[in-house]
């Protein structure tokens, strides 16, 4: 089958880019609202792009109104959010988080989350996720039907036990953040494997010989 994406309608290239790139991890984004409560709501349009600097992106879209998200409002305004990363531990509280309520409503204490002042910005975490990114936006880059927020890392919060006895490397064994396929289908990270690459010389002998 073949799909062209510059006569496709919007809902038509969700469904395949959203069936077909994944998993996609997922962000459950923290920010402070202006009358001062936390929001909290979950985003799977999100990954890494670059760690100099520490850039993470978020793409975000409008409410089916038409209306900006209290998430991207109070990002907009505060310039600060942090990234609370899901694995099974919370993720029901993750799907309470992303039900719609109303702005005033504090989404981290209506999911039972521990709230969590951040180190270097003013938003609260959920303590329960096994690990936190605090950012500060870089840049906005806006279309008409998305905003994608590029925001620099500028301090992390890990659970001891995810991270090796060193404190240097990630311990797959505790850490494993569930990340989303398509509508209700999600994957987890417990089945993980090696994958090693064949040494270069297989397929290249040397000059001369």
């Amino acid at each position: 089958m073949e799909f062209d994406f510059t006569a496709l309608e919007a809902q038509s290239r969700y469904r395949l880019l959203t069936n077909f790139i994944g998993p996609r991890p997922i962000a459950l984004v923290t920010t402070r609202s202006e009358a001062g409560h936390n929001n909290a709501a979950p985003m799977s349009f999100f990954n890494v792009f670059s760690h100099d600097p520490p850039i993470v992106v978020l793409g975000i879209q409008p409410r089916l109104s038409g209306e900006e998200k209290d998430t991207t409002a109070n990002i907009r305004r505060t310039g600060e959010f942090a990234i609370n990363m899901v694995d099974m531990t919370i993720s029901q509280h993750m799907l309470v988080c992303g039900l719609g309520f109303d702005s005033e409503v504090d989404e981290l204490s209506m999911a039972g989350l521990t709230a969590t002042p951040c180190k270097q910005i003013d938003a609260s975490y959920a303590a329960e996720s096994p690990c936190v990114f605090e950012c500060r936006v870089e840049r906005l880059i806006e279309y008409p039907r998305r905003t994608l927020v590029l925001g620099e890392v500028v301090h992390m919060h890990v659970h001891r036990e995810c991270m090796d006895a060193e404190g240097h490397y990630v311990d797959p064994e505790r850490y494993q953040p569930i990340a989303r396929l398509h509508a209700d289908n999600y994957v987890t990270s417990d089945r993980q494997f090696v994958l090693k690459a064949p040494p270069i010389t297989d397929f290249i002998k040397p000059q001369g010989k």
